[in-house]
């Protein structure tokens, strides 16, 4: 998966919703949906951990939440970096590949 398109395509589902639900997409809610997805996915990880009441849900339910979840994190830090033009790719590659030796 090229990662410009999945964040352009990040962006499209992303303005709809907005539009759907007569959301501006500031920088505060930028940051500020993507702490509370954060929050969500701590709580999935807490009740699959038995830290937190499971609400009824089945192992096999807490993991398919999980991985919502973990989703849900990836595409709205995407969308964070979109709205303050960052270079997701190039800064994986400075901050992260370029300590792996011939990276």
């Amino acid at each position: 998966m090229d990662l410009r398109e999945l964040t352009a395509q990040v962006e499209r589902v992303s303005r709809q919703y907005a539009t759907e639900f007569g959301i501006e997409r500031s920088s505060d809610w930028q940051i500020l949906k993507l702490h509370e997805e954060v929050g969500e996915l701590t709580q999935v990880h807490l009740m699959r951990e038995g830290q937190a009441r499971s609400k009824g849900l089945t192992a096999p339910d807490l993991d398919e939440r999980f991985a919502a979840e973990i989703a849900d994190v990836i595409c709205h830090a995407l969308l964070v970096a979109s709205h303050h033009n960052i270079d997701v790719e190039s800064a994986i590659q400075q901050k992260w590949l370029s300590r792996v030796e011939g990276g």
